[in-house]
């Protein structure tokens, strides 16, 4: 019998993997009756549900959406006790196979790889039968790739080995027309794949059993040919767990690929692998330090032979995020009433190697060899559109990480002369504030300022408009739009830089006679929480109380967009172009003011500055009207 992770290498012509289920004394009544365990041959009972068999496999359910920012990869492991000498039981990979279709719309299914160990013994009526189901995807123009494990081909020598029923079934012959096969190997052995999802390419290199020197290179050099496609590996040996829960670790082969692929080609982030039981997976760092994810998965220790379950990759790039679940479509697809107990436990695999998310930021991750290129700097006078009170932009010809000097001016771009001066708080150091050569990716100037400010003991130095400034008076009657880049680096603490402004206005609510609020608070403040929320509180026009927009916890060392938006009765606060939650119904008219200068970056609290931001501050710009978020400065 085979150990409880590995499997005996090469093809097994004796016993079958049925009869040492019933030799356990794994099988019920209830299976017997229903026809599902024992069956001699292919002519065995229906396991679909009445009416399945009949479900068309033909075209017609649409391709993929190459666009969306969600795709799902689906991966299949041994299904080699399905395909056992005379045992021989294609239905539930039929079912597999038809819940693909059948979801590729819903799905945005892109690919299905197969994992390798088509069979048990690697005889050719095992490959007729299996290669007869695959018909199903064949015949519908889904994309899909098979490997050859060592049950398929035999243990002894590697892809140089010549013709077996796999290659007769599974060569290249077999994909010529198929529209996501890339090539082959000369030996017939490994294929590799490309797919176009999430608005670029894909591509899975599936890989033989055991790779000679010609197959290494072979692979190296089809990744070298698409230097910018982020790679899958899949193979059929390469991790393994010794028992449910453990990390997974290289087998002996594996750390070969390891070391001779895997470790020195960035593009391969993902490594899908069967052979080994049970499930497992692990993390390890490549040569230039980034993340490859290795996972194994293989069922067939599993009631009926694992039942060609599936796992599901749903790729979701809007969230940075890969979720993956592991089903049995054959059991799902049968009535309920039919299903034995064994049955019922292989409907859904939850455990925490069978259903979990791997988090992945794919344009960090891809970017050492597919950078996304930054958006072209736009000039001023794009941004400069009707009703533009004062715009301000760092992308100085300075150096990166030189202070603003005491005698340097930031020029309103808008011409209405809002120019900003530097204030700096007594005692802080020359560096307090400085040009910086980061920038937001939508951001129209290429620059930004670093402010290093902090409350205990206050230090730091900020920006203020000058005193004869129109921007000191403006009321904004008629609405307003007030737009910020921002990043909170990552040493950020709500203990120092709670409550510190991005932009506030000078001058207490109790000396505007506001009543209603803490009469030692400023007019106006765009500041962040101690829990790195977004506030807009300020006192309008209209009312005697301050009105306030909340946004939520940002995470730090990355880049934001910040809009206050105020059509001359409602006040709505976006987030990168999206309308945060607590954005109050209550009527605002216009921004109060006691003529005083805006603060960049510094806050007052009881007619004195109180804290002085810490973060990094893009293109600033403000309007005398609301504008849409097609209007925004990320447009």
């Amino acid at each position: 019998m085979c150990s409880p992770h590995h499997k005996p290498d090469g093809p097994q012509l004796g016993t079958s993997r049925r009869s040492l289920l019933r030799n356990a004394g794994l099988v019920g009544a209830g299976a017997v009756a229903a026809g599902v365990i024992g069956t001699p041959t292919a002519a065995a009972a229906p396991l679909l549900p009445p009416g399945a068999e009949a479900r068309s496999a033909e075209p017609g359910r649409g391709r993929p959406d190459p666009d969306s920012p969600r795709f799902t990869l689906v991966v299949m492991p041994d299904t080699q006790y399905l395909f056992d000498g005379q045992s021989i039981h294609p239905e539930p990979i039929e079912a597999s196979f038809r819940y693909i279709l059948d979801n590729s719309a819903d799905e945005n299914i892109v690919f299905m790889s197969h994992l390798g160990d088509l069979t048990q013994n690697g005889q050719k009526n095992e490959f007729d039968a299996i290669s007869k189901a695959f018909e199903l995807l064949d015949h519908s123009d889904v994309g899909y790739s098979v490997l050859a494990g060592n049950h398929d081909v035999g243990s002894g020598g590697n892809d140089q080995r010549g013709n077996t029923p796999y290659r007769d079934a599974f060569g290249p012959q077999r994909f010529r027309k198929a529209r996501t096969f890339g090539g082959a190997s000369p030996d017939g052995y490994n294929t590799y794949h490309l797919f176009r999802a999430a608005g670029r390419e894909w591509l899975v290199l599936a890989l033989d059993w055991r790779l000679s020197a010609a197959g290494f290179a072979w692979a190296q050099n089809v990744i070298a040919q698409h230097p910018g496609t982020p790679v899958i590996l899949t193979t059929h040996e390469l991790v393994y767990a010794n028992k449910p829960g453990d990390e997974a670790q290289l087998s002996g082969y594996g750390r070969q690929l390891w070391d001779k692929l895997i470790a020195g080609n960035d593009q391969i982030f993902l490594t899908l692998n069967g052979h080994y039981w049970p499930a497992g997976r692990t993390t390890r760092r490549n040569d230039v330090g980034n993340d490859v994810h290795l996972h194994i998965t293989n069922y067939q220790n599993r009631y009926y032979g694992g039942a060609a379950m599936i796992r599901l990759y749903r790729f979701d790039l809007a969230r940075n995020t890969i979720d993956v679940e592991t089903i049995s479509p054959w059991v799902m697809g049968q009535a309920g009433s039919r299903l034995n107990a064994l049955e019922r436990q292989e409907i859904e695999l939850t455990g925490d190697q069978d259903r979990f998310s791997v988090p992945i930021d794919f344009e960090q991750r891809f970017s050492g060899f597919a950078p996304v290129p930054a958006r072209a700097a736009r000039p001023a006078s794009r941004m400069l559109i009707p009703g533009t009170v004062a715009y301000w932009r760092f992308d100085s010809a300075q150096q990166d990480g030189s202070p603003l000097s005491d005698s340097e001016r930031v020029t309103d771009l808008s011409g209405h002369g809002n120019d900003l001066v530097k204030a700096t708080v007594p005692g802080s150091p020359a560096d307090a504030l400085t040009w910086s050569a980061e920038f937001h990716p939508d951001q129209p100037g290429h620059g930004s300022i670093f402010f290093t400010g902090h409350q205990n003991p206050l230090q730091g130095a900020y920006l203020q408009t000058v005193p004869q400034a129109p921007l000191n008076q403006a009321t904004f009657a008629s609405g307003y739009t007030i737009e910020a880049f921002f990043k909170l680096p990552a040493d950020w603490n709500s203990r120092n830089n709670a409550w510190a402004a991005l932009l506030s206005r000078w001058g207490m609510s109790g000396e505007a006679k506001k009543t209603g609020g803490d009469p030692e608070e400023p007019v106006a403040t765009l500041s962040l929480s101690g829990g790195r929320e977004l506030q807009w509180a300020m006192y309008p026009l209209n009312r005697d109380d301050s009105v306030t927009n909340w946004g939520h916890e940002l995470p730090l060392d990355r880049w934001w967009h910040v809009a206050v938006v105020n059509d001359g009765r409602h006040t709505t606060m976006y987030v990168d172009g999206c309308p945060v939650v607590r954005n109050p119904s209550t009527v605002a008219n216009g921004i109060t003011t006691l003529g005083m200068p805006w603060l960049l970056g510094g806050y007052e609290y009881g007619g004195k500055l109180d804290q002085v931001l810490h973060a990094f501050v893009g293109d600033v710009r403000i309007v005398d009207r609301a504008l849409p978020v097609g209007a925004f400065m990320t447009a």
